[in-house]
């Protein structure tokens, strides 16, 4: 029994990892790369692997970089099962679609290439299974999956797969502590063997989240005072409800959120928050209380939701100061783009980083302090505030990794630090190491480890 390391090696994006038991081959996830562009050259390599010879997929969650690739592998020739859980299931297709008009559009302004079709969407979805937390899954040749909360976003988990007397984990992604609206991470089983772990911030601790509310308050009063615009390039899950539940929080309990228009410019975001709301089960204790008291924690009075493209371009007449929530997160396509020309030079307006920015991307430029930059075909130089904020970020920390790690340290024999920058990566293995004595190791792209 072996692993093939086919994506998200020595980065972060491009989530994808063959297991293959001898009997049975397993994909769990299969994402998009991301960088300067919203479809990077290298999604449209062929794959690692002969996408006709996987017999099933199994998904950790819904964001582009773990299942931006999945039409892709429809259009390759893969014709098994897709698993995820149910919450993923709606929120998936979401995403291919938003991920095809956007390459659509960029192919019809720019030339660029579209990874896959409609229809290759469409096969997907119908390929797709939805299935409950803690539910055991039978893949056949007596190999079984179960998806436990990861506590990253909406529907996210964590997957054990046992086969062939040994049972591997595949994180997905882990969120941070006391992430709003979801329940906390569960532990591992302890008869875990080997662990392929995210190691995206295995390098860094964020905020304390007991401070994150007055961060977001703190920042946006600044905002206010210079009396621009203030952007949020947010991910459309997870990331945009969870900035809107705190400031739900600000306005309706707190009191405390200055009197501003605030926007969601985003299709995606809006579509993803109906599904929110479908899944009350999902919900942490706090999430939960709220809603049964009738509380929509997803809206308040100073909010707008601006689904089309003629209701976004009135945002350009609202005067300042005002709040724009758009995305893509890391600001390298989508309705961010256009404020992002109109804003960036102006020393009035705020741009507030919430996520992860991986190199290359626009989104990283700004975090690394750029100066100049290039926004779709126009030269921009940035005059505004630039602000990030770690406390919300979706992905948990140095410290919450090796805690969630050591959940599963009684049995744990190897770890293999994937989805992390190389010192991100490399720094996490060693702190595995060194707390816990067990084996770490950073895989290279197309490795092949037995287990």
């Amino acid at each position: 029994m072996h692993i093939q390391f086919c994506g998200a090696d020595g980065e972060v994006t491009g989530s994808c990892h063959l297991l293959d038991t001898g009997k049975k081959k397993i994909l769990v996830d299969c994402g998009m790369f991301q960088g300067s562009d919203f479809n990077e050259g290298k999604n449209h390599d062929y794959f690692p692997f002969d996408p006709k010879e996987v017999d099933v997929l199994l998904v950790t969650h819904a964001h582009l970089d773990h299942v931006g690739r999945i039409p892709k592998l429809i259009k390759d020739g893969f014709q098994g099962k897709i698993y995820m859980t149910k919450g993923t299931s709606e929120l998936a297709p979401l995403i291919w679609a938003d991920a095809f008009h956007i390459m659509e559009y960029n192919n019809r302004k720019f030339g660029y290439p579209i990874l896959f079709s409609e229809q290759d969407i469409a096969v997907a979805k119908s390929y797709c299974k939805g299935v409950d937390y803690n539910e055991d899954v039978d893949l056949g040749e007596g190999a079984t999956a179960i998806f436990k909360e990861a506590g990253h976003i909406f529907g996210a988990a964590f997957i054990e797969v046992s086969a062939e007397g040994k049972k591997i984990c595949f994180s997905g992604d882990i969120g941070n502590e006391g992430v709003p609206i979801l329940k906390d991470t569960q532990s591992m089983s302890d008869d875990v063997d080997v662990l392929l772990c995210e190691s995206t911030y295995g390098n860094r601790v964020h905020e304390s989240v007991d401070t994150r509310r007055e961060i977001i308050l703190k920042l946006i009063k600044e905002g206010v005072e210079k009396g621009g615009a203030i952007m949020i390039p947010a991910f459309s899950l997870e990331r945009t409800q969870e900035f809107l539940y705190e400031l739900n929080k600000l306005s309706e309990y707190d009191e405390t959120l200055p009197d501003i228009p605030i926007f969601v410019d985003s299709p995606l975001a809006i579509n993803a928050t109906k599904v929110y709301k479908k899944y009350p089960e999902y919900y942490d204790a706090e999430a939960a209380e709220l809603h049964g008291a009738g509380d929509d924690f997803l809206d308040f009075p100073q909010l707008s939701m601006t689904y089309s493209k003629r209701e976004s371009q009135k945002i350009n007449h609202t005067p300042g100061p005002k709040m724009i929530i758009a995305g893509a997160g890391m600001m390298n396509g989508g309705r961010i783009l256009h404020h992002a020309i109109r804003y960036l030079s102006d020393p009035n307006s705020t741009l507030i980083i919430v996520g992860y920015q991986a190199k290359g991307t626009l989104g990283r430029k700004l975090y690394e302090g750029a100066k100049h930059v290039k926004v779709m075909r126009d030269e921009i130089d940035v005059h505004c505030t630039v602000k990030a904020i770690g406390a919300l970020s979706a992905h948990g920390d140095q410290n919450k990794l090796l805690k969630w790690v050591g959940t599963g340290k009684k049995h744990l024999q190897k770890v293999y630090c994937v989805h992390g920058e190389p010192d991100a990566a490399t720094t996490l293995a060693d702190k595995i190491k060194g707390q816990y004595n067990i084996d770490a190791y950073i895989p290279k792209f197309g490795e092949i480890v037995e287990i």
